[in-house]
């Protein structure tokens, strides 16, 4: 169960969401160093990436949780925008942008920590016209 969850809401598995972050960090073409990063983890945190990708669950942390959903929240923004260019969509993450001094979106995540998660998310909020 999520951390956050308010009633009447769907309950999701933590072991799932795992899976779905190192799927879209795959598709996304993300460093180690670079997923590590964004799920605001330890440089040297390797090992929890790696038993996130042996399917254990999330660890039961708020921050950790908040990240996540952001993340994928930029991941159906993303599809939502280029829904007939999906290796555009994968590849946005990396690419430099304007809107984040030309730097790409996930090193604006790095540089700015959490702010630059909420930055990259109202960033393509407004693309949406939201």
């Amino acid at each position: 169960m999520l951390a956050t969850q308010q009633p009447g809401e769907r309950t999701i598995d933590r072991s799932e969401l795992a899976k779905m972050m190192m799927n879209l960090f795959a598709h996304w073409g993300l460093s180690t160093e670079d997923q590590l990063a964004l799920l605001g983890l330890s440089p040297t945190n390797r090992a929890a990436l790696a038993r996130y990708r042996k399917g254990a669950p999330l660890a039961q942390s708020r921050d950790l949780l908040d990240r996540v959903g952001i993340l994928l929240g930029i991941h159906k923004s993303l599809r939502l925008l280029f829904p007939r260019n999906r290796d555009f969509a994968y590849s946005w993450m990396t690419q430099p942008n304007k809107a984040f001094d030309g730097i790409p979106p996930t090193e604006a995540i790095k540089k700015w920590g959490f702010s630059g998660l909420f930055m990259v998310r109202a960033y393509l909020d407004k693309a949406q016209g939201q």
